[in-house]
């Protein structure tokens, strides 16, 4: 393998451990981040919180004495129960690319390392977009917190360059340092629950390494994930968003609207909430024959569809994915799989959900229907598979 200079992944790489000391002074002497502190921790003296932070040697150390505490209680508190099933080896010494489909901005990477921790096992290096890290505070503590940055508002040459670099660090986390990583399959929230892998990930992870584009996906070693939130408590701000994109084609969201969707999603109700993490695909992506006039894009389509397959195969569903469909689809195709009580549970929580909803011109059918499809997708796309 050629000389890395490793220093290059200085400006979007977690913090090594012997550079915590100096980060947490940081951490501690910002204003802000003691305000943070003092919200996510009442009761507890920032004193008290400093010191402890002090006592943190490794990034693993302060995600098992700060982050797994936090969400942990967030999964108590605003879950039904966390679960894992796993078709690989966790406990085995290979590192793996967890792609999976996304729902929330930080619990889908949060939640699998409480079950990780609880397992004895490593953490995960979560990919996270510069767009979030709105104060400086936010960078430090997401790099504190074993994160590696995705920078987005670039120029198009900058952007090529940037994903370059990304894709070298990955390749040498996973091969090199032997440590797993996080990332969502497309950027940003499937707003609808229609969970497709974009190509364009998996032209980012070609770039880095060595070999064919093939090979380079081989290496690193991506493993599907599959997360199934029983409510989704951000649903209802998505509704909202696809009427305002449809009356306002130009509307974007604000960093406001991030915010507010980083926390309707953390203590908001979620149900019960499982994790399937697939068989590791490398063998897969090895085995695909392609004919010399193959493209790259062909092989990016056919890894994606692998990925997808698997996603969409290993949700788990609950009584409100049933009723969803049967009122998208007007049908009673799956009334064996809810009850009376639970399709009224059902069509309650939606009603509420709904009635979240400030916005002029307030479309209550359309809003209705997007709500719908939000929970009916997992199904609809698993039952396409088993025709």
């Amino acid at each position: 393998m050629p000389y890395m200079d490793i220093t290059e992944f200085d400006e979007i790489r977690p913090y090594h451990d012997d550079e915590l000391p100096q980060i947490f002074e940081e951490l501690i002497a910002d204003p802000a981040f003691q305000r943070a502190a003092s919200l996510t921790v009442p009761n507890v003296p920032f004193e008290v919180v400093a010191d402890k932070m002090r006592d943190c040697k490794t990034k693993r150390d302060f995600q098992v004495a700060f982050c797994y505490g936090i969400l942990k209680k967030i999964a108590n508190d605003y879950t039904d129960g966390l679960t894992l099933n796993s078709d690989v080896d966790l406990e085995g010494e290979k590192a793996y690319t967890y792609i999976s489909n996304h729902r929330d901005i930080i619990l889908d990477a949060g939640f699998l390392s409480i079950l990780l921790v609880e397992r004895g096992l490593d953490t995960v290096e979560i990919a996270i977009g510069d767009n979030l890290l709105i104060y400086p505070w936010i960078k430090k503590l997401v790099r504190v917190n074993k994160s590696f940055i995705v920078q987005r508002a670039l120029t198009m040459r900058q952007m090529l360059e940037s994903s370059k670099r990304m894709s070298r660090y990955m390749h040498y986390t996973i091969n090199d340092k032997k440590q797993s990583i996080w990332i969502a399959q497309r950027e940003g929230r499937a707003k609808d629950s229609d969970d497709r892998t974009q190509d364009s990930v998996l032209k980012m992870l070609a770039m880095g390494g060595d070999g064919t584009a093939q090979e380079r996906l081989a290496k690193m070693n991506i493993v599907p994930l599959t997360l199934s939130y029983e409510y989704d408590p951000c649903d209802y701000l998505k509704a909202q968003e696809f009427q305002l994109k449809r009356d306002f084609p130009e509307y974007k969201k604000t960093t406001q609207d991030d915010l507010r969707n980083m926390e309707v999603g953390m203590f908001g109700y979620k149900g019960h909430v499982h994790f399937h993490v697939g068989k590791c695909i490398s063998d897969d992506i090895l085995a695909m024959d392609f004919d010399k006039k193959a493209s790259r894009t062909e092989l990016f389509a056919r890894v994606s569809q692998l990925i997808d397959r698997t996603v969409h195969l290993n949700y788990r569903f609950y009584p409100g994915n049933y009723v969803a469909y049967d009122l998208l689809l007007d049908t009673d195709e799956m009334s064996d799989k809810y009850s009376a009580q639970e399709k009224e549970t059902f069509l309650k929580y939606v009603e509420k959900q709904i009635a979240k909803i400030e916005m002029e011109n307030k479309d209550e059918t359309y809003l209705h229907d997007k709500m719908l499809l939000m929970y009916a997708n997992p199904l609809i796309n698993n039952l396409r598979l088993k025709k």
